[in-house]
This record gives C-alpha cells, sequence and structure tokens, in this order.
C-alpha cells in the first residue's frame, strides 16, 4: 500500500485497479487517519485523474445499497455542490421537468452543501419522505417517473472518513464522488461541479462508469448550475469521447441575470421558488431552470441542441407535466406507504 501512496506523492496517477486498492483499505479501516489525511492531500495536490475516480467510486458503489432494477433510460442530475452560491434548489427542480419530459429521474441528493437548504430539505418541505426502502424507491421511479435517493442512507461507509474530510476543511476527491455513485446503473447523466478544472476528467470518468451519454457543468462564478451570470463550461461524453463546449446566457435566448438574482434561503422559501418554476411563472429562477433542464435533455439524447432542450423545458413546465410529476410522487409515495 506504502508504493502507492509514494506514486501519488511522485505526482502520478493511480489505475483504477490500484485505486480500488486503496479504497478499499480505506473503508475497511486498514489505514490510518494520518494516511488517509496525506492521500487525500496528495491526490488533491496531483489533480485527480479519471482512473482514479472511477476505482473510487466503484468501491463506494460495491458498499452501497443495492436497487433492484431500472427503468430503460434512467437519469440523474445531482450536482457536486461546494460552490458556496447559496442559490434555490436549481437541480431539484429541473429534475421534475426533466421527469415530466419522459425521463426517469433518478436523483441523488443530500443535505445543503453549497444551498441554504439542500435537495433533502426542500423534499421535506414538500412532504416528501426521504429514508425509503430500495423497493419503495423502485416503485415510486416506476409509478412516478422520479424517485430522490438520500445518499447518507444508502452509502453509509461514507461516515467512515467525514471527520477526517471536516479536519481538512478543504474540497477532497469526495466532494466529486457523490454524484458519482448512484445507486442504478445510470444511462443518461447531467453533472454540475464546482471543480472547473476537472471538468474532462469527470466526464470520462462517467464514461467508464457506463453512461451512455453524459454531460458536466460548471457555471459562472464557479457554481456546480448553469446560471444566466456568464459563461458556462461543459464537457459532454459520448461514444468513448469528451468534447467541450461553452455558451453565454445570451445565446441561449436569456438576459444575463447577477448571481444574487438566483439566490435562495430557508427550506420553506425554496419550496416556494421550486413550486412557482413548476407554475411556469416567469422569472430569473424559471429562466434558470428552463436552461439546466435544457442541457437535461441534451444529456439524454433527447435533443442535439440547448436551444431545443430549453423548448423542451418549457414544454414540460406550460402543459402543466412537470407539476403532475410532483403531485405523483407525493400520491404514490402515500400509496407505497
Amino acid at each position: 500500500m506504502q508504493e502507492l501512496f509514494e506514486k501519488v506523492y511522485r505526482g502520478n496517477d493511480l489505475t483504477i485497479s490500484e485505486m480500488q486498492q486503496v479504497g478499499k483499505a480505506i473503508f475497511e479501516e486498514q489505514l490510518t487517519d494520518s494516511q488517509i489525511s496525506a492521500l487525500l492531500v496528495g491526490l488533491k495536490i496531483k489533480g485527480v485523474a479519471a482512473a482514479e475516480l472511477t476505482g473510487l467510486a466503484q468501491v463506494m458503489q460495491g458498499k452501497g445499497t443495492p436497487m433492484l432494477a431500472a427503468p430503460v433510460g434512467v437519469m440523474d442530475n445531482c450536482g457536486t455542490g461546494g460552490d458556496h452560491s447559496h442559490s434555490f434548489n436549481i437541480s431539484t427542480t429541473a429534475a421534475f421537468v426533466l421527469a415530466g419530459g419522459g425521463i426517469p429521474m433518478a436523483k441523488h441528493g443530500n443535505r445543503s452543501i453549497s444551498s441554504k437548504s439542500g435537495s433533502a430539505d426542500i423534499l421535506e418541505a414538500l412532504g416528501i419522505t426521504l429514508t425509503v426502502s430500495p423497493e419503495k424507491i423502485d416503485y415510486l421511479l416506476k409509478e412516478a417517473g422520479i424517485a430522490f435517493l438520500f445518499a447518507p442512507t444508502l452509502h453509509p461507509a461514507m461516515g467512515a472518513v467525514m471527520h477526517i474530510r471536516k479536519e481538512l476543511a478543504t474540497p477532497t476527491i469526495f466532494n466529486l464522488l457523490g454524484p458519482l455513485i448512484n445507486p442504478y446503473p445510470l444511462d443518461y447523466q447531467l453533472m454540475g461541479t464546482y471543480a472547473g478544472d476537472s471538468l474532462v476528467e469527470t466526464a470520462k470518468t462517467l464514461g467508464q462508469l457506463g453512461r451512455e451519454r453524459a454531460i458536466v457543468i460548471h457555471g459562472h462564478g464557479g457554481m456546480d448550475e448553469a446560471n444566466l451570470a456568464g459563461t458556462t463550461h461543459c464537457a459532454v461524453y459520448q461514444n468513448g469521447a469528451v468534447q467541450e463546449f461553452s455558451f453565454d446566457p445570451e445565446e441561449a435566448g436569456f438576459k444575463r441575470v447577477p448571481l444574487a438574482g438566483i439566490v435562495g434561503g430557508s427550506a420553506e422559501k425554496n419550496k416556494d421558488i421550486l413550486l412557482s418554476v413548476l407554475r411556469g411563472i416567469p422569472s430569473a429562477h424559471y429562466e434558470t431552470v428552463l436552461l439546466n433542464a435544457g442541457l437535461g435533455f441534451m444529456a439524454s439524447g433527447r435533443v442535439k441542441t440547448l436551444t431545443d432542450g430549453i423548448a423542451e423545458a418549457e414544454q414540460s413546465i406550460l402543459s402543466g407535466a412537470a407539476y403532475d410529476r410532483l403531485h405523483q410522487l407525493i400520491v404514490k409515495q402515500q400509496e407505497a406507504a
């Protein structure tokens, strides 16, 4: 094991199998806190490679709660968080829009990381239970077209390193890991990241984890969402290759809005914002969700251009389909109780 540590310290990337060895040693408590800390800092200084993300994600998935089955075309649009933007729950709202467009959404989520309330907080405010069994999650995904997977209950092994991450007080490979370890074998993924320097490596990782198509995005101001304040950078994985592109709000048909225009608040306030968007009430929040859901439709392969994706998103909202997904989720959850 020490030779693998030395490899990282010399600035060399670990292979997938080497990172799997390291990951198993971490979660099987074969390493001291000091060894884990040194490794995490070494990886951070070196820069995390796709093989390292893939290897660690595979170990985490192996130790997570297995799901039973997944509909064809299942997708997630979870982001890393960690951008300190205090935005409203963009990806959570966009998930209902994508589901309204007919895409099965297995939305991975957690409590607040970069928002004032995380997806778990806003869902509880909406009356949606988080700690449900794999059987119930499967049922909701099939019957409502959308289900939310609360990461801490599905990945208990992550608790083994939480105290180390808190002590280090700096983003590490584990901050990138959350969106990569959805318990379902996803076909498609839209993933936001605060780590703009890891766009391509993250997109490669999603391909190595079996995604058919995926888009990784890094928004203006370091946000893990596309926004209307400036340029969004994207990396698209498809057919074994990664391509990059960037766009400004004007190119997507929107006027610029500063990040202060999409700041959220408490779970109750963010719930009100989510409901207003799903009801089609014009606002900067509404346009931001259209933009992100549009990228989601692109990631799913449903459309080829962002303009067409935004049109799909608007149709999902204005037809009432997105709001209906929320209603169906609440109804089906009550039926399954």
